[in-house]
Order: structure tokens, then C-alpha cells, then sequence
């Protein structure tokens, strides 16, 4: 008898002891960094060094001794190595989904000399089958190479002889080299008709390959060189992703483009259901139609209330929070209004009369259907015709909590910042003139220059604001591009174009990117910060964004990038814990031998 008690007793105690260790492994951390310079964002608690991460959310922030105490037989433990660690950057405007073709193209930015970059066009130029282009579109600005100026056309056909080449730059001028020439038919009936192209032409009055425009020209352009196959799209998707995951990226709004929902989403499902999609991807929707005028809103209400019924906040994506969001309509709402930001050229500027109109039928649709909704505008004199028409429609329609913002504003006055804070819309930058001020400053002048955008004055006004980097076209993914201008005031050429009282201390910049781009994913509680609570999106750099020179802002990346606290990118020490990715396609991919940013392969 006294033996069955000793053994049910024993039995009794081994079973607590499994229960109790059970609910230890349950309590414990997932993932733990320690020994890291955490920036966390939060007021009371600016630094610390080390976070434990737990279901894919910080579960605690603090030292290490503490932070080790939360660890069980199961958590990863990563030593920082004293390495500067922040939230995750959230690049609320940028054009992933309009990139499906990623793969095919040379990325020159960060490409120091013009030299360099044609160098990259003839070697490329050897290994593309025949049937397919040379492509360089986009992301990069002639400001950035040594010799600070465009590359000629007998360079570029030096480079390419022998197949057809297209070199764009952001959304201002392309360059032909011949054989691209006869493909599109330039000089005969076959070009797209487009309003307001120019052709450079030569002394007999024949084009001579350089062709000035807006966006639609260089949309058109696009469609006129070979497309992508879906294993290619999918595959540029991947790595276009994995470029922005290597700058720390780990959220991004995709503002739209020429694949419209649902068709682009359909590539991200490919992703998302064998949880590979390694960042957050809300959505706004532009709807371009296939040609010729059309109203974008009435295709877009059509799009989302019948062609795929979806709402507002609806997550596509089965597992990862906020991971392909539907989050409205826009950028552009309509090609009638649309201010196409071009530097090189004068502001265009839309007839008042028009821009009312636009609003009073157009806009109204989409707040009487309660449909976020965001506006491309560059320029202050459209601004105002805008926000004349909003204030009067918000007084029968009213906007109340709608979430609505301007795109770009560069030029916006302190007067129409306050209307947009009243309407309780926010602004969404861009850091095109950390690439393309030198342009601005020919056609605008220096002491303009200094003062766009207003950055100090957005900053002191307290309205939702946001840095983003408009890429992957009109300028470059690299979001430390953008910090280096907002701290230092310089562009990628070294010019000076912001003002000392208009540019931001480094802590105001990042807020930019974390914080306060977090409200135009409506995440502004659980993102933006280090902190218990908030979702596990961090990276850690490779250099100290608070403490180096501010000429090396520029060329910061991360070493090691968490997203849902599972790490997305690794880099040197971390190299190791860094997803394998998929063989690029296709196999002559200029960015399977270059990398998508100077210095990655």
C-alpha cells in the first residue's frame, strides 16, 4: 500500500514538473537580441539594449540581463555586437506592384561613375538573347555619378550596338539607342500618339533618340518592349522585395500602378500563401483602364464593390497582419488632373475650374462611400483648387475621420498645410529632390530649392506626415538616401539644396519613416516603435545612423532585417539566418549578376 502511494505521489510530482515546464516553454521568448543600441522611438524609454519577441510581437524591452531572463530552451538568442538597432522602416509611397518586371531591368542606383554604369549596359548587353531589351528604368539621377551629367547617345550605342536599348530617367526623358528606335517606330505612325512628348531632333530634322514626356509617355514606352511571364513577375517580386528588406525595410504601401486589383494581388498571393511574402504590403488602387479617357474612380468603385468585392482594411494575406490590406483608392484619381512632377520642366498647372469639378463629382463618390483615398499633387496652385473643393464638399459629405492625404506637395504653402490638418488629411513626401534638385534648381532657381518641401514647417504644423521614396521609377528604394538629404541638407551630387533651418535632426527624419508613416497604414498603435505590444518589425544597421559622418548616412544598410519577428535579410554576422531565395528569372537577369543596388553583388 505504502509502495502505490510513493508511486502515484512520484507520479503526481513528475507530472507538475512537465506541466510546469510546459508552461515555461509557453511564456518564454520566441526571438531575443541583446547587446544592440535600441533606438525604440517611445518617450520614456529612448534607449535600451536589448527585446525579446514573442508570436511575431515585441513581448519586452529593456537590458540584457533582464531581457536573457525571458529566454527558454527555445528562443533564438542574437548578439547585436553593440550595433545600432530601429524600427522597421514603413515606406508609405512606392510603386512595388508597378515593377513587375524588376528582373529585367539595371539598377543604376548608387552607381558612382557614368563609366561604371555603362560598363554594366555592355555586359549586360552580351548576355541578353536575342528578342529582349537592355533596360536601365528609372531610380537613378545623373547628379549622382562623378562626371554629374547624362551619359551621350553615341556612349549608349557604343555600349548596346546590337539590341535594343532604353535608358529612362524618372519620369522626365528616355534614351534610344537604334535598334530601340525601329522597334517602337519612332518617326513613323507606329509610336503611341501621346500628348506632350518631344523628340530631340538632329540638324536634318530626324529624332535622334531623345524623347522628353510625363508619365503616360513613359507607361506607353513600357508596354511596347517585351513583357515578364508570371514565374518572371513573381520571381521580380521577390527581389525587388529583398532589395527593401536590405535597408530595413519591412512595410510599404503600394500606391498603385499600371496592374490594377485585382490582377496585380494575384501575384502577391503566390507569395502569401506559402508565407514567403517578407513584408507588409498594404494597397491603394489606380485603375488605368486599357486606353483613352476613362473616369478612374467610377473603375475603381467598380473594381473593388463588383469586379472583387473586398473592404476597407481587408487583409488578403491568410496569416501576417496588415500583410496585403486593401486601403483605398489612388494615387492618381484622374489622368485629367494629374500634375505629372517633372523638374526639368515648368509646373503643370490644371485650370481651377477643372480641379473643382473633378472633386465635387469625382471625390465626392469616394467619400460618400466612405473609400479612402489618396491625391497625386506636386504643386501648391493645384493644391488650392483642390482643397477649395473638398472644404465644400465636406460640408454635405462630411469627411469625418476619413483618412485622406496629398501625395508629393512639394511646394505646398503653410497656409494649405493648416486646411489639410483641419480635413484631417495627412501628407505623404517624397525625397525626389534628394536626387533631382540639381534639375529643379535650373528650372526653379536656387532660393526654391531651399525651401521644397517646407520640411521644418510640415514637421512644427503636427499634421500626419510621412517620407517615402516614390521608386521604384521616379527615384530611388533607398530609404537612407532620402534620411541623408532631410539631415544634411545635400543632394546626391553633394550640392547644398535644403536650407539650414529647413532641414530635420536624425531622430525627425527616421520618425518619417517609422512613427509617422505608420498613420497612413492606420497601424499607429502597434507600429513605428520598439516597443511591448507592437508588432516585431526591426532592423539592425551596419553603421550608427545617430553617430556616423553625415556623408555616410547615404550608404547605411541593415545587417539584419526582422519582420513579424522572423528575420527577413542577414548580412554579414547574420548571413546565415538570411532566407534562401528562389534562382532569379530569368537566367540573363541583369539583377541575378548586378544586384538591385550598386554594391550588393
Amino acid at each position: 500500500m505504502i509502495r502505490k502511494i510513493l508511486i502515484a505521489l512520484t507520479t503526481i510530482s513528475t507530472f507538475s514538473a512537465v506541466q510546469a515546464q510546459t508552461a515555461q516553454e509557453q511564456v518564454g521568448a520566441d526571438l531575443i537580441v541583446v547587446n544592440a543600441k535600441i533606438f525604440t522611438g517611445m518617450r520614456g524609454q529612448t534607449e535600451a539594449s536589448a527585446l525579446a519577441v514573442k508570436n511575431g510581437r515585441i513581448y519586452s524591452v529593456g537590458s540584457d540581463e533582464y531581457i536573457l531572463g525571458l529566454k527558454n530552451s527555445g528562443t533564438k538568442v542574437i548578439d547585436a555586437h553593440s550595433r545600432r538597432l530601429i524600427p522597421g522602416i514603413i515606406d508609405a509611397h512606392i510603386h512595388v506592384l508597378n515593377d513587375l518586371a524588376y528582373n529585367y531591368n539595371i539598377r543604376w542606383e548608387g552607381v558612382p561613375t557614368l563609366r561604371e554604369a555603362l560598363t554594366m549596359l555592355s555586359e549586360q548587353a552580351a548576355r541578353t538573347p536575342e528578342g529582349q531589351w537592355v533596360k536601365v528604368i528609372g531610380g537613378w539621377s545623373p547628379y549622382q555619378f562623378e562626371e554629374n551629367r547624362f551619359p551621350t547617345l553615341d556612349e549608349l550605342q557604343n555600349a548596346v550596338p546590337d539590341r535594343p536599348l532604353i535608358v529612362q530617367y524618372a519620369y522626365n526623358q528616355a534614351f534610344l539607342n537604334k535598334r530601340a528606335m525601329d522597334a517602337l517606330g519612332v518617326g513613323t505612325d507606329r509610336f503611341p500618339k501621346v500628348p506632350d512628348t518631344e523628340f530631340e531632333m538632329d540638324s536634318n530634322g530626324k529624332p535622334t533618340g531623345v524623347i522628353f514626356g510625363y508619365t503616360w509617355l513613359f507607361l506607353a514606352l513600357e508596354m511596347g518592349v517585351p513583357q515578364p511571364t508570371l514565374d518572371e513577375q513573381v520571381s521580380s517580386l521577390i527581389n525587388s522585395i529583398h532589395g527593401l528588406n536590405r535597408f530595413g525595410v519591412t512595410s510599404v504601401i503600394d500606391n498603385g500602378g499600371r496592374w490594377p486589383y485585382p490582377e496585380a494581388q494575384e501575384r502577391v498571393s503566390v507569395l502569401a500563401r506559402d508565407n514567403r511574402l517578407n513584408i507588409r504590403m498594404p494597397f491603394v488602387d489606380l485603375q488605368l483602364g486599357n486606353g483613352g479617357p476613362v473616369n478612374m474612380v467610377d473603375l475603381h468603385i467598380e473594381a473593388v464593390t463588383k469586379t472583387a468585392p473586398i473592404g476597407v482594411g481587408q487583409n488578403l494575406h491568410p496569416t501576417l497582419e496588415h500583410g496585403h490590406e486593401y486601403r483605398g483608392a489612388g494615387e492618381v484619381l484622374s489622368g485629367e488632373v494629374h500634375d505629372h512632377e517633372n523638374f526639368d520642366r515648368p509646373a503643370v498647372i490644371i485650370e481651377p475650374e477643372k480641379m473643382k469639378h473633378f472633386v465635387e463629382q469625382d471625390v465626392r463618390k469616394l467619400v460618400e462611400r466612405r473609400i479612402p483615398f489618396r491625391m497625386h499633387i506636386s504643386y501648391n496652385e493645384n493644391i488650392t483648387p483642390f482643397l477649395d473643393a473638398l472644404e465644400k464638399v465636406n460640408e454635405t459629405a462630411p469627411l469625418d475621420g476619413l483618412k485622406w492625404s496629398l501625395e508629393h506637395a512639394e511646394t505646398i504653402t503653410p497656409e494649405n498645410i493648416a486646411r489639410v490638418k483641419k480635413l484631417g488629411g495627412g501628407i505623404a513626401l517624397d525625397a525626389k529632390m534628394a536626387l533631382h534638385a540639381d534639375g529643379f534648381i535650373k528650372t526653379y532657381g536656387r532660393e526654391k530649392a531651399l525651401q521644397t518641401p517646407r520640411l521644418r514647417k510640415l514637421v512644427a504644423s503636427g499634421i500626419p506626415l510621412a517620407m517615402t521614396t516614390d521608386a521604384f521609377r521616379a527615384a530611388t528604394y533607398n530609404p537612407w538616401v532620402a534620411l541623408s538629404w532631410m539631415v544634411s541638407g545635400k543632394s546626391v551630387s553633394g550640392s547644398e539644396v535644403l536650407a539650414s533651418d529647413n532641414r530635420l535632426s536624425r531622430a525627425e527624419a527616421l520618425k518619417l519613416f517609422t512613427t509617422g508613416a505608420a498613420w497612413f497604414m492606420n497601424t499607429e498603435s502597434e507600429m513605428g516603435l520598439i516597443a511591448p505590444g507592437n508588432l516585431a518589425d526591426f532592423s539592425v544597421l551596419d553603421r550608427d545612423y545617430f553617430s556616423v559622418p553625415e556623408d555616410q548616412i547615404k550608404s547605411i544598410s541593415s545587417v539584419l532585417t526582422v519582420m513579424d519577428g522572423r528575420v527577413v535579410f542577414g548580412a554579414q554576422d547574420y548571413s546565415g539566418l538570411s532566407p534562401q531565395l528562389p534562382a532569379i528569372l530569368p537566367d540573363w537577369s541583369p539583377v541575378k549578376y548586378f544586384g538591385g543596388y550598386y554594391g550588393e553583388k
